[in-house]
């Protein structure tokens, strides 16, 4: 994230991010507490290499701020700019709508 807006890292310019407000993956945690969007993914399996997990993380902090009880199909258009060879997405999107339904405590 920079200047709270969700970027492709591997498209903005260091030069660019200077003296800007970037956020990580370390931001989505508080403390040593992990995020519900962390745990989720760890209670779903949506982690596998983990190459493509602190952009995902990231990327579903953000849009689920945004669209706290999204449909599939705008879970799979939201994540669609971040690249997972392992996991084919399915559990990736499981995640995303248990932290939807916990967060809402709504009936799994």
């Amino acid at each position: 994230m920079m200047d709270d807006v969700l970027v492709c890292s591997c498209l903005v310019l260091a030069a660019n991010a200077e003296g800007r407000e970037i956020k990580t993956i370390e931001s989505v945690a508080d403390g040593d507490e992990l995020s519900d969007v962390q745990e989720a993914f760890i209670d779903t399996g949506a982690i596998q290499c983990g190459f493509c997990t602190p952009g995902l993380l990231v990327t579903i902090h953000d849009f689920l701020d945004a669209n706290p009880e999204p449909e599939e199909s705008e879970i799979k258009e939201a994540i669609s700019g971040n690249l997972c060879r392992c996991t084919g997405y399915g559990r990736i999107v499981e995640a995303v709508q248990l932290v939807s339904i916990r967060r809402s405590n709504r009936d799994i």
